[in-house]
């Protein structure tokens, strides 16, 4: 009898958990400002941000069309307002990127950017501070993000009066403790010690994965510098070539410059893709900027010499050598 008691009740959570680990695709919204103004998002009349961003991500978006309005901390620039889908032409959920931009005659406008399909457990931009639909002013990740995460451990002393049982669904652990005697409480020698341990980490930035918001492992610090862990593949071929095209499609090396910079920080590169990319450039102090700031997103660092081969001059060569040394 009590075999059968404990077996319907994993059972039962086994389900219940099954269910729980079901995924719904949604969508994730990131805007930013080419030039680097901040603005305030507002989605279907909802303002996200209380503090004006340059780049904003909200996550697990559930409807495939919403009405977006931009409202600039400069008062000087209208504001834009613009119906964005953030659907494929299937109605599959994608992760959209628009940016805005100046268009002809000096107006901003707010413009599709990317689009890939949406993902369970995504990796975030490290450099976008995000919010999660429905919950506006609430950063839950990237810059000015707060983390605490409180933990608690439970030991027991005495005698065992129960059959415990690990169950792992869909990466949800849980652990079961089912008391065989049908007793919940214990007296007598066995006692109960409980110790909490509370932890809070500012970040000013970081990859965390989306649905769960679950952060994920931070970047190791070395010397001062920020390491990206998180960097394993590069971009496929066909997926740099579309990015590459979209940087030097650009006119001018500081909004080259930027694109670039927001690419690299969600696509991993190998050193002869960064390369390839620094060769768009017009300037020799854009190379020498984007070569920095690519190193931490580079897949094979230790190939990363090779990229001093891209600068013209060698004091700039000099300059990258002294930078790599000094991470």
């Amino acid at each position: 009898m009590r075999k059968n008691i404990l077996l319907t009740a994993m059972l039962s959570l086994f389900f219940v958990l099954q269910a729980a680990a079901q995924w719904t695709p949604t969508a994730n919204l990131t805007i930013f400002s080419d030039d680097g103004n901040k603005f305030y998002l507002i989605l279907n009349g909802e303002k996200y941000n209380d503090q004006p961003q340059t780049n904003i991500r909200v996550e697990e978006l559930p409807n495939p069309y919403y009405s977006c309005k931009i409202i600039f901390e400069n008062k000087a620039i209208p504001t834009i307002s613009k119906s964005i889908q953030l659907t494929d032409a299937n109605g599959m959920p994608q992760d959209v990127t628009y940016r805005i931009k100046v268009a002809s005659k000096g107006k901003y406008v707010l413009r599709f950017y990317s689009m890939i399909p949406a993902e369970q457990n995504m990796m975030r931009p490290s450099n976008c501070t995000v919010y999660h639909f429905g919950q506006p002013n609430t950063i839950i990740g990237g810059p000015g993000y707060v983390q605490t995460t409180t933990q608690q451990q439970v030991y027991n002393q005495g005698v065992s009066t129960g059959a415990n049982m690990n169950v792992n669904v869909g990466g949800v652990g849980v652990n079961i403790n089912v008391p065989i005697n049908g007793n919940v409480t214990t007296s007598g020698s066995s006692t109960t010690t409980t110790t909490t341990t509370t932890t809070t980490t500012t970040s000013g930035g970081g990859n965390y994965n989306n649905y769960g918001n679950v952060p994920a492992p931070p970047p190791v610090n070395v010397n001062g510098g920020n390491y990206n862990t998180m960097c394993s593949y590069a971009m496929a071929p066909n997926e740099f070539e579309d990015a590459r095209k979209t940087i030097a499609n650009n006119g001018f090396d500081d909004t080259r410059l930027s694109t670039a910079k927001t690419i690299i920080s969600t696509n991993c590169m190998n050193t002869t893709q960064i390369m390839n990319i620094m060769k768009i450039f017009s300037f020799e102090d854009s190379r020498m900027d984007f070569a920095k700031y690519a190193y931490q997103y580079c897949v094979d660092k230790k190939s990363y010499y090779k990229v001093a081969n891209t600068f013209s001059f060698e004091s700039s060569k000099t300059e990258l050598n002294n930078y790599i040394q000094g991470r």
